[in-house]
């Protein structure tokens, strides 16, 4: 009789391993049904969204058709409000007008910020000069000490000839910085000729005309002393320039702040 119940208990035991083996089996073949034919042999590529979307949409994940639908609806909104406010007479709209003029026209301070930048994290990758000048401001508010001379020479037209700058003879093939700066426009202009305007840290600018070929780019930045252009030859075969400093929407007289001859 033991030796019955000791044989029945060994069959038990085997159908459970049989049992327990062809589960494990199962769910084997279960899961391979998942694998992609890299991930059974070992290799996983990870998914991407390259080719396709894949959020059942239709569109990119990172891209969201009503976030950009109501960007391009608030767009057309600020368009046609700022049109109506410009054909409308009425007074109501005038602040409004003066400010979005103003913000239109006003010339991006691009030195004042790169000072600004400078003083409060440091140089930005080097980009611009690591020598700091700290200038002496005059009466006028204007920055006088270690000022560059564009080109010395004699001065043929003075500020009080035309209330802008003044024209300048020289013996030098070229005019430099007055002071580092940003190249905020190069061009020709009607009554200067070919034209470089510097804007400094300060707000000031300064302008070279009548020159006969510019050396720099819009947006440069520029040392002081950095030759900026050649002069151009007048009848004397001299090399002639204009000059000027504008502060805020005013001119000033450059000889009050620079010494040509």
């Amino acid at each position: 009789m033991s030796h019955r119940a000791d044989e029945i208990r060994k069959r038990i035991a085997k159908r459970k391993r049989e049992k327990g083996l062809s589960n494990d089996n199962e769910m084997s073949n279960r899961t391979s049904l998942f694998l992609s034919d890299e991930e059974k042999y070992g290799v996983y590529s990870p998914p991407t969204f390259e080719g396709g979307p894949d959020n059942g949409k239709g569109e990119h994940p990172l891209f969201r058709t009503e976030v950009f639908m109501f960007k391009l609806l608030l767009s057309a909104v600020v368009v046609l409000v700022t049109a109506i406010m410009f054909k409308n007479g009425a007074p109501m709209f005038d602040q409004a007008k003066s400010a979005i003029t103003y913000s239109l026209e006003e010339e991006f301070q691009f030195a004042a910020v790169s000072d600004w930048y400078r003083d409060q994290f440091g140089e930005p990758l080097a980009l611009f000069n690591p020598k700091m000048n700290k200038n002496i401001e005059d009466g006028n508010g204007t920055q006088t000490a270690q000022l560059a001379v564009p080109a010395t020479g004699r001065v043929l037209e003075t500020f009080e000839d035309n209330g802008q700058g003044i024209m300048v003879e020289t013996d030098l093939p070229s005019v430099e910085a007055m002071n580092e700066g940003i190249i905020i426009d190069v061009g020709e202009k009607s009554e200067t000729g070919l034209t470089i305007v510097l804007q400094h840290g300060d707000g000031t600018e300064s302008w070279y005309g009548n020159l006969e070929k510019v050396e720099v780019a819009l947006y440069d930045f520029v040392e002081k002393g950095k030759e900026l252009g050649k002069t151009k030859l007048n009848e004397k075969q001299k090399g002639t320039y204009y000059f000027a400093i504008k502060k805020g929407d005013d001119f000033i007289d450059p000889n009050q702040v620079i010494q040509f001859e």
